[in-house]
């Protein structure tokens, strides 16, 4: 499955979540998935709480517009980001296209 795909309300991102770091970062990872690194650690939804919001400033939209689809409480995840889709799509191209 790709890093993102487009929805008809938004976009849909694969996530893979590094909890624990020694610093937050959302940045491109694989052709399948965005990297996350949080310094949260992995209990009682802290590391989804740091995630939701992270993501939205990563793509410039309010906190509310991240959900969680699916992993809520493994390693990869499924978010959906509602939105304007081209303009999301946009920010994801660029994530990328930042990446070494």
């Amino acid at each position: 499955m790709p890093a993102f795909t487009l929805r008809d309300d938004g976009i849909a991102i694969a996530v893979r979540v590094t909890p624990r770091a020694a610093r937050d970062s959302f940045a491109a990872g694989t052709a399948d998935h965005f990297n996350a690194r949080l310094t949260a650690p992995p209990v009682e939804g802290a590391a989804n709480g740091a995630l939701l919001p992270l993501v939205a400033k990563a793509f410039g939209v309010s906190r509310r517009a991240v959900t969680i689809l699916a992993g809520e409480t493994g390693r990869l995840k499924r978010l959906h980001i509602a939105g304007d889709v081209a303009a999301l799509a946009n920010s994801a191209a660029r994530l990328y296209e930042a990446a070494p």
